[in-house]
Formats: structure tokens, C-alpha cells, sequence
């Protein structure tokens, strides 16, 4: 392989642009293991007493995540994420209105490797959030297992991430004053391992639970396209059956989280790397599906109502796609 190296003339802009997005790498695959590291070794130091009141912060505030977090705005204002924004760059796109004295379920699709349009759009607000939708408050729901780190649980949470259990789902869309929203990677972390470039394909068709939770709530639900979510990464070749996937799919069953074996480009070189290519994210925010509430939603109630979410998802892919560079023949496949 030829390295193909980045010039040395790089503006200060591009540069910082690549600084956050390095930052924003490293949180997600290496800070949480930090935090554990410097936690247990701060506990075999001399200065044990401050991780002792620590872990007792940490039990008295370990209901926290799936009571609606503890959300920063400072954080989620910060600098940083405009550079973040900038280096695909990333769009946030409203397409209707939403009532802010409702609660709302959106939809995200797809979930990539990195989830990188949901944390951009719903977890900072570079694009927008509050000035598109005024008076909603956005939640991105994150697997339990990482709110069980010390330190790294209370960072994510001032982005306003918060547990994806039901219990906390329920929490942020049962608000009777509404005004909340809980963001849903629906293809959940095994999409990630189908995450390459070209690819349209959604894990959904069994994925029903925050449509119950939506009935059983009165949540309006809002399909969410993210139109360039699968361009940022390469992935090694694994499809369904294949040693690797197999590997893939049991180390998912006992850790809870799914091991993409992605590349892409360097920081000083564009060859390979853990960084994303520059490729631009849209993400498409639909218009909202009514749902009655239904405190106790049959099977038939939940299947309708699923039917109807997929065939919004479906029109708000082909009223978009032509806008963001896809063929005609491109569609999205359900599985």
C-alpha cells in the first residue's frame, strides 16, 4: 500500500477540525477504559479516600441515566463540536414542525459504525437542535453497560445521553407537559457490522419494542434518515455466515456491544487509520406519525403501527435520496 501522505500547508481551520473529530474517536473507543483504568488505580493510590466518595457518589447517583440523565449545556455548546460539525461536514434538516407540548420517539437509521449524525445532531447542538425545535430537549439513548463506568458515565451524560432501557425510555417520553425527545438507533449496535459504503440495509423488521413504547405512552414517533452515516468507514468483508461474522456475533451475545473491524484515514495520512473520511452527513428529520396512547397495545396494535412507521421511513429515504447524490435504483432493504 502506498501511503498517501497529507500536506504540510493545511490550513489552521482543517487541522482543528481534525483535533475534535480525533478527541471525538478516542471518546468513544478508548475513554470509557480510561476512566476505568485511572479509577482503580486512583483506589490503590495514596489517594484511595477520593475514589471511596466517589463510589459513593456513584451509588447514590446510579438511577440517574435512566431518569433522564444530567444534561450539560455548556458541554453541549462547547466550541469543539462547531469543528466537529465542520470536518464532514454535518447538516441537521427539518422537514415539519413538532409540538413542543408533545413527547416524541425519533427514529435513527442508520446506526453506522460510530453513530456519528446522532451524537452530532442530538448530542451537541453544531447543527441546531433547540433552533430548529424549539422547546424539545433531546435524548440519545445509549447501551445500560456504559453508564457502569465511573467517570466516562457522567461525561456522556452532559451531551444528554442517557440509558436505552425501557424503563428509561419510558421515563423521558412519559413527561405529561412534553417537550422531550428520545433518540433511537433502531438498527441497535448489530447494524454496525453491515456499516460500509453503498450499503441501505436496515436492521428493523423485528425491531418493535420503542414502537410498544410509543402506544403505551402516546409518543409521537418521527423517522430519522441519515443520508452518508455509512461513508465514513470501510469495514473488513464479513457477511452473514462467514468465521469472522460468526466470531462477531458471539463476541456480541456475551459483551453486549458489537466489535466492527473498521479503517478509514490517518490524521497525517489519508492510507488507513481509526479516523472517518471526510464524507458530509445529512440527516433528515420526517415528519411526525400520530399515535394514540394505548396503555395496554396488542400485538395487532404494535404490527400496524410498525407497518406504518416503515412506509414513512421508506418515503422519507426516496423523497431525500435524489438530493443527496443517490441513484434511482437504490432503496432501502428491511431485514
Amino acid at each position: 500500500m502506498k501511503l498517501q501522505f497529507a500536506p504540510l500547508n493545511i490550513p489552521l481551520r482543517r487541522r482543528l477540525q481534525t483535533a475534535a473529530t480525533l478527541q471525538w474517536v478516542f471518546s468513544f473507543l478508548l475513554l470509557a477504559q480510561c476512566c476505568m483504568a485511572a479509577f482503580v488505580l486512583l483506589a490503590l493510590s495514596d489517594w484511595w479516600m477520593v475514589s471511596l466518595l466517589y463510589a459513593g457518589w456513584l451509588w447514590l447517583d446510579w438511577d440517574t441515566p435512566t431518569n433522564g440523565g444530567r444534561r450539560s449545556q455548556w458541554v453541549r455548546s462547547c466550541r469543539l463540536w462547531d469543528y466537529f460539525r465542520d470536518y464532514f461536514p454535518m447538516t441537521l434538516v427539518k422537514t415539519a414542525d413538532l409540538d413542543p407540548k408533545k413527547n416524541y420517539i425519533f427514529g435513527f437509521h442508520p446506526h453506522g459504525v460510530l453513530v456519528a449524525g446522532a451524537f452530532g445532531n442530538f448530542c451537541t447542538e453544531a447543527t441546531g437542535f433547540s433552533r430548529l425545535f424549539p422547546g424539545l430537549t433531546s435524548h440519545l439513548l445509549m447501551l445500560p453497560f456504559w453508564f457502569r463506568v465511573p467517570l466516562f458515565r457522567d461525561y456522556i451524560m452532559c451531551g444528554g445521553l442517557v440509558s436505552s432501557s425501557k424503563s428509561s425510555l419510558s421515563h423521558v417520553v412519559s413527561r405529561p407537559s412534553g417537550g422531550n425527545v428520545a433518540v433511537v438507533a433502531v438498527g441497535g449496535a448489530s447494524e454496525s457490522l453491515d456499516a460500509r459504503p453503498g450499503a441501505l440495509t436496515l436492521q428493523v423488521q423485528s425491531r418493535k419494542g420503542f414502537i410498544k413504547l410509543a402506544l403505551k405512552h402516546g409518543a409521537q414517533l418521527v423517522p430519522v434518515f441519515s443520508f452518508g452515516e455509512n461513508e465514513l468507514f470501510d469495514q473488513m468483508e464479513n457477511p452473514s455466515g462467514s468465521p469472522l461474522r460468526r466470531l462477531q456475533n458471539r463476541l456480541q451475545s456475551i459483551m453486549g456491544v458489537a466489535m466492527p473491524l473498521f479503517h478509514a484515514r490517518g490524521v497525517f495520512q489519508y492510507s488507513f487509520g481509526l479516523m472517518p473520511y471526510r464524507k458530509p452527513i445529512h440527516t433528515i428529520v420526517g415528519k411526525p406519525i400520530s399515535v394514540v396512547q394505548t396503555p395496554s397495545p396488542t400485538s395487532e396494535d404494535i404490527e400496524c403501527l410498525h407497518k406504518v412507521y416503515l412506509q414513512n421511513l421508506t418515503e422519507l429515504f426516496e423523497q431525500h435520496k435524489h438530493t443527496y447524490s443517490l441513484h434511482e435504483h437504490q432503496h432501502l432493504t428491511f431485514i
